[in-house]
């Protein structure tokens, strides 16, 4: 990460001389709190002085900010991914039967040979993960859903899911279930069952049944299809399967973390800010959450964050519904909420006290999610709520993969595919801010 330095007006540097993302936590956060002295003290100064050369370096040091909490958020994420159990090379946990299965994938997808030994392996442990499902030198069949190719190995499976942690950050934030069908529905409980009081002798009415309703979440396939020349995958000295999870984990992310948050639901996940009311309402019944739409609040401008609305975000989730929610925007969004002041001055942006915690707004978590909108009129560029109860991303068991040396020679494909849900479990856990004047 390139260094930033802070000049005053006099000339004199002081402050943060230089951010590396490789620092260590607590010397990024003392960097962090140096810089917020020197942003707080600077806008102070602007209240007074107008002069140009302060905000020139009102807009260095909010720079500054932004790119130390990056790198904090970055070891962040690391270090949950590893709590999550991932993180690890392709085969660092398994057992020798895992790793038998792993060397004989690894080396029919260099080769092409040794298809009926791997198809035998997969069958002789009983695992459906690691059996060949037809010939891949065959064409798939578009409508059988469980034919062509190979599934990889689980372990392989969890390298990639692991790593697309650091480009699509729902992932991180969001519940993730895994599912072994094509699909995934939830029986949602609308409390609809009577009830009632009585005494110890009295007569006991019939009460109502419960109303129960069904909800099927949006799948889609991603894929990739990355290529190597057959004499490249014959050096022993590139490790095939760390290649093509680097070369499939990248794509797999970019469509993701645009699907997660915007999706619309056809062949994709559907994302979380499609969930509003104008945009349920035009559905048809059927395809409704049953619990509604997610809720608004206004920032109380036509066109502008401000700080009563952030409050009444915060405020507006009931007491029940509050326990770890956290607001999430963009780093724009987020350098503008930094500047933000309550009545008494102070600002309600503050930065984090702990190297595994993030900063805070209004004493809230604050987050950055990266495809969020910007700050503009009718935009909602802040989430804020527990992103678990809120969201829910399903991954289907295994990635099949289908080897083609034959459509681009002399490129050997790898054809590599995933099907991914995605959709809102409980609106009731959270808000939109939206930019518009109160009603």
């Amino acid at each position: 990460m390139k260094p930033a330095h802070l000049i005053l007006p006099s000339g004199e540097t002081r402050g943060v001389v230089s951010i590396r993302s490789d620092a260590s936590p607590l010397a990024l956060v003392q960097q962090l709190h140096t810089a917020f002295d020197e942003f707080k003290a600077t806008m102070d100064k602007r209240a007074t002085d107008q002069d140009v050369l302060l905000k020139e370096k009102e807009t260095r040091v909010n720079t500054a900010l932004d790119e130390i909490q990056a790198a904090l958020d970055k070891q962040n994420a690391e270090l949950a991914q590893l709590k999550l159990g991932g993180g690890g090379e392709p085969g660092s946990r398994v057992t020798p039967e895992a790793r038998a299965h792993m060397d004989a994938w690894s080396a029919y997808m260099r080769t092409g040979e040794g298809e009926r030994g791997l198809d035998q392996l997969g069958i002789a442990r009983g695992d459906v993960h690691s059996t060949i499902i037809q010939n891949v030198k065959a064409a798939g069949s578009a409508g059988a859903p469980d034919k062509g190719g190979f599934l990889a190995p689980i372990e392989w499976d969890r390298t990639i899911t692991d790593a697309r942690v650091d480009i699509t950050p729902m992932r991180l934030y969001a519940s993730q279930q895994t599912v072994s069908g094509q699909g995934f529905s939830k029986l949602f409980n609308l409390h609809g069952a009577g009830s009632g009081w009585v005494g110890e002798t009295s007569a006991r009415a019939e009460t109502t049944s419960p109303d129960l309703r069904s909800y099927s979440y949006s799948f889609g396939e991603i894929y990739a299809n990355p290529s190597a020349t057959q004499q490249i995958l014959d050096d022993a000295e590139i490790d095939f399967a760390q290649w093509l999870a680097s070369e499939v984990e990248t794509e797999f992310a970019a469509q993701e973390g645009v699907a997660f948050l915007t999706g619309n639901g056809v062949n994709r996940p559907r994302g979380l800010l499609t969930f509003d009311a104008a945009t349920e309402a035009a559905l048809a019944a059927n395809l409704r959450h049953p619990l509604g739409p997610i809720a608004e609040v206004n920032s109380g401008h036509a066109s502008q964050l401000t700080t009563d609305g952030l409050i009444d975000l915060q405020y507006d989730l009931p007491s029940n519904r509050s326990q770890g929610a956290q607001f999430f925007m963009n780093r724009k969004t987020m350098g503008t909420v930094r500047k933000l002041k309550d009545g008494d001055g102070n600002l309600i942006w503050a930065p984090t006290l702990a190297a595994d915690q993030p900063s805070t707004l209004l004493g809230s978590p604050c987050r950055e999610l990266d495809g969020m909108p910007d700050v503009g009129a009718n935009a909602i560029p802040v989430f804020y709520g527990n992103m678990q109860m809120v969201y829910r991303i399903f991954d289907r068991v295994g990635i099949r993969i289908l080897r083609d040396p034959y459509t681009a020679k002399p490129y050997v494909l790898f054809y590599t595919t995933k099907r991914v849900g995605g959709g809102l479990w409980n609106p009731e856990w959270g808000r939109y801010h939206r930019v518009a004047v109160n009603p």
